[in-house]
């Protein structure tokens, strides 16, 4: 094994207790399931690739320490977005101030904001957006039908937007993930800005719904994938909550259940990080034991949860399975 960095030996001389304990054990055993052969999912919600966790989850990628990625449809686009449009964001760190004029005009300036960072639609949305149109176009014409993420493959490794690149390109997790040809799902990605663009186009009848591939047809992937790479076992690593998560976790017990293949094994490790609380009601929020009595963990599935910031927590987690 190689020899641990900085950052990996102040987490575990200094983390010693709760949710910092917490990290450096899920931490631990993640690298333990790579030791052991095990492919690892790692889902991504929230605001990760806005949040620039692309800086160093490229380089998980590339180290062949993730094997899938379940992410939202915000997640996808928000990292290419950033790649080609990085100088144009605005940064308000004081965002718990702005009044709803505020909001208002950054509206006009075509900023929309995300926490304390602003989105530049035309520099962004609007650059991407008519390339993309022409890949989704060339499809169709050819009878040819895809993913939301082989699109967004097709975009990034056909080179047309090499000339708006504002970061370093081993910076961008999609590109790293593009290269690798990563399998990545996409549930709901309908519900992202180009999924709504996306839209617009079947809704002025310039493109055919069914070009782009379904949820269900992600579903149906994701069981084969599974079926097909959980010989050692596949852990779950969950950053944040909602769709990115929910929705592959499901793949177990659909495939034992309504597919009745009982010799499927349960998820082999398990770790959500979240600020989601379980008395809501909130399955983002559920403790992992909830999980088991779904189908999905087993009573000795190592599991853990972390209560805290992913945008703080990830990073230190990624940073110790690349040994830095």
């Amino acid at each position: 094994m190689s020899e641990k960095g900085t950052i990996s030996k102040f987490i575990e001389n200094y983390y010693l207790h709760f949710n910092a304990a917490a990290l450096v054990d899920a931490a631990k055993a993640y690298e333990m399931q790579l030791n052991n052969g095990s492919k690892m999912l790692i889902s991504l919600a929230g605001a990760m690739s806005t949040a620039e966790i692309g800086k160093i989850f490229a380089e998980v990628i590339r180290q062949d320490k993730v094997h899938i990625i379940s992410c939202t449809g915000a997640n996808l686009e928000e990292d290419i977005m950033n790649l080609v449009a990085h100088s144009h964001y605005k940064r308000l760190p004081n965002y718990r101030d702005l009044t709803p004029e505020d909001e208002w005009e950054l509206l006009l300036k075509g900023l929309n904001r995300v926490t304390d960072t602003c989105i530049p639609e035309d520099e962004a949305f609007r650059r991407l957006q008519k390339h993309i149109f022409a890949i989704w176009k060339k499809a169709e014409d050819e009878g040819e039908r895809y993913f939301p993420h082989e699109f967004m493959y097709k975009l990034l490794l056909s080179g047309v937007l090499e000339e708006y690149y504002e970061i370093d390109v081993k910076n961008s997790w999609m590109y790293a993930a593009a290269e690798a040809n990563l399998p990545i799902v996409v549930p709901g990605w309908e519900d992202s800005t180009m999924g709504n663009i996306f839209a617009s186009y079947v809704l002025k009848g310039d493109l055919k719904a069914s070009t782009m591939k379904s949820g269900i047809e992600y579903m149906t992937f994701l069981a084969d994938w599974y079926s097909d790479n959980s010989e050692n076992g596949i852990g779950f690593f969950q950053i944040g909550g909602g769709i990115a998560g929910d929705f592959p976790i499901c793949v177990v017990p659909m495939l034992y259940q309504d597919m009745e293949r009982t010799e499927t094994p349960f998820w082999s490790y398990f770790c959500q990080i979240s600020d989601s609380t379980t008395s809501y009601g909130s399955y983002s929020g559920a403790v992992p034991n909830e999980k088991i009595t779904w189908g999905k963990l087993g009573i000795d599935t190592p599991k853990f949860i972390i209560e805290s910031d992913a945008t703080i927590v990830a990073p230190l987690i990624f940073a110790y399975l690349l040994n830095m």
